[in-house]
């Protein structure tokens, strides 16, 4: 799937809400960088952390009610 359209599924996630989506990809990305677990197909090696935070949330997987319950915890 193109960046684009990543892009466009994960703000239906997020009711088109840009500062909310790049608010959960910059949470992500931190998970990611401190070991977290990808939820989705990715390599870690070749592939950005932004952009298997952005796959994570079009596919459904992330949400911000998750991202903030992990960081609670």
């Amino acid at each position: 799937m193109r960046t684009e359209q990543i892009v466009a599924k994960a703000l239906e996630q997020v009711n088109n809400d840009r500062y909310i989506l790049s608010n959960i990809v910059f949470k992500r990305v931190k998970q990611l960088t401190n070991g977290a677990e990808i939820l989705v197909d990715a390599n870690r090696k070749t592939e950005k952390l932004s952009d298997i935070a952005l796959r994570e949330i079009a596919e459904g997987k992330l949400t911000l009610e998750r991202i903030e319950e992990s960081i609670n915890h």
